[in-house]
């Protein structure tokens, strides 16, 4: 994989529902020492602004924006949620891979209230707090002192970002990834390895929800081995 100006090669990462790019503060520079360009993009629909009312359409604007600052090829890695704005937003662009980390890998058609079956309000308006035990839902295998600061730092997200269904589905056309994460309270591990088969290559964790926490660098060396750096 070549990369634009500065030579190295580029991930881009788009963090799931509640969080930002804080996210990702142990991930980076375990990435940056195995020789990568790191990008970052913090969605619209993930606030503390009760009122806000960006869905995933404007997340994968926000996604597209980044795709096309990087100017080159790029490794795009989706957690969670993400996986929707980034297999609606990198169809067309000049992306080398998709990573889906316990990611929603889902079809044209489908929303994440959709696919929950009632189990997720829908609508245009309206924001959702995160899972009322964080600590053990998100984070389990977290240490304490790094959940409890994440934990505190989660924001609002919006029914919106649930609802709105995809129009396209960018692993069709780019080669993709998934990544299993075996210990996850977020989303079954089961239901992961269904998505997983749309992808070319899966991939597992022994970790919860969140290895960018629990196993950053573990997690560095496996998007190296897969972009074949």
């Amino acid at each position: 994989m070549t990369a634009p100006s500065s030579g190295k090669p580029v991930a881009l990462l788009v963090h799931g529902a509640w969080h930002g790019a804080w996210c990702w503060e142990l991930l980076v520079p375990e990435l940056t020492a195995l020789g990568w360009q790191v990008e970052t993009v913090d969605l619209p629909s993930a606030s503390a602004d009760p009122s806000n009312t960006a869905g995933m359409y404007d997340d994968a604007r926000a996604v597209r924006r980044g795709l096309d600052a990087v100017g080159g090829p790029v490794t795009v890695l989706a957690h969670s949620y993400a996986g929707l704005p980034v297999t609606e937003a990198a169809a067309g662009a000049e992306v080398t891979r998709l990573v889906y980390l316990a990611a929603f890998q889902l079809d044209v058609g489908d929303s994440l209230a959709g696919i929950a079956g009632g189990g997720i309000p829908s609508g245009d308006t309206g924001t959702l707090p995160a899972h009322e035990d964080p600590r053990t839902h998100l984070y389990a295998d977290v240490l304490d002192e790094i959940a409890t600061r994440a934990a505190d730092r989660l924001v609002l997200q919006t029914v919106k970002s649930f609802s709105e269904p995809l129009t396209t589905a960018a692993w069709k056309t780019v080669p993709s990834s998934y990544v299993v994460c075996e210990q996850d309270r977020a989303i079954d591990p089961g239901f992961q390895k269904v998505m997983a088969t749309r992808s070319e290559r899966s991939y597992t964790l022994p970790t919860g929800h969140s290895p960018f926490y629990s196993a950053p660098g573990e997690l560095a060396r496996l998007i190296t081995a897969d972009a074949d750096l």
